[in-house]
């Protein structure tokens, strides 16, 4: 995700299953098969998959790091055959048209028939995280009490965020069907979004400049976020990953040492972006995945 209000910082599978489900309904999941060396792997996605600021950078236009998840899974499998095209920024209609703020060209393009394995990750863009920042972290002033970034989103009666979330919900679904159709033998990973949120009040407070009254809100909208990529996903009979199971003890408001996903201020500006995993949160992410290709799916 792109979090330019804040500053450069925050500018910002030993198997895979090979037979997809392409109906609108829930499908099961097909029996995991081992992924051959030549197959293609794409990952698609946002600047959680495309690692800001992580050493090395290997695409300073898209903020991609070659230790982002996506290239931790190509390296763990071996693969010979991969396409990254995870750029920050990213939404879901970028997938389909050149990418507005980097003149990329559409992710799908990546995509083809010999693809066997796609990574997506996707959402948080579209709902508008770096606004839901402006409004809800307060970087150069007193944290506010009370829950203002909640009532802010809330103020004509409805949740905002929630419709936000329902919104995006058609598109991600358009998106997988448009992947399975450019790759009808590819299994999808739909990888969710990690903690950023504890549930310490103060420490948020502290490492993310939040108001204490509106950390339960915003760890909330990310629960909602997730589930619907998970519902998503599972419409499609594709494979949903939950990274925020797998981050939840180490998140943006832990101790320093402690956190995967940094906050306001990375403990180095250098090799991590504000509000996003550092280099241990990516190989988390990809050790979450890994273990979905391999065992299943899990909540």
């Amino acid at each position: 995700m792109a979090f330019a209000a804040l500053g450069t910082a925050a500018t910002l599978a030993a198997g895979a299953a090979l037979t997809p489900a392409t109906a609108a309904t829930p499908q099961p999941q097909a029996q995991a098969q081992p992924l051959e060396r030549t197959q293609r792997y794409v990952a698609l996605g946002d600047s959680y998959a495309s690692g800001p600021v992580i050493p090395r950078q290997n695409d300073l236009t898209c903020l991609r790091s070659n230790a982002n998840y996506p290239s931790l899974i190509r390296n763990e499998l071996g693969l010979t055959d991969f396409r990254d095209v995870t750029c920050m920024g990213a939404k879901t209609d970028d997938m389909f048209q050149q990418q507005r703020d980097t003149r990329r060209p559409p992710q799908l393009d990546a995509v083809d028939r010999g693809t066997r394995l796609v990574t997506l990750s996707v959402g948080g863009n579209d709902i508008d995280f770096a606004d839901i920042l402006k409004r809800c972290t307060h970087p150069f002033q007193p944290v506010p009490e009370g829950n203002p970034c909640q009532r802010y989103f809330s103020q004509r009666g409805t949740d905002d965020l929630d419709q936000r979330i329902n919104d995006t919900a058609p598109k991600v679904a358009a998106l997988l069907k448009a992947i399975h159709k450019k790759a009808p033998r590819a299994r999808v990973a739909v990888v969710g979004y990690p903690a950023i949120i504890g549930d310490d009040a103060q420490a948020c407070r502290k490492s993310l400049r939040v108001a204490e009254g509106d950390v339960p809100y915003l760890r909330g909208t990310l629960r909602r976020l997730n589930a619907m990529l998970r519902q998503q996903a599972v419409a499609q009979g594709d494979l949903y990953v939950n990274t925020n199971a797998r981050t939840a003890d180490h998140d943006a408001c832990r101790p320093w040492n402690e956190r995967w996903i940094e906050g306001i201020a990375p403990v180095n500006p250098w090799t991590a972006a504000a509000f996003h995993p550092n280099a241990r949160g990516e190989k988390a992410m990809s050790e979450a995945v890994l273990d979905a290709l391999i065992f299943g799916p899990r909540r």
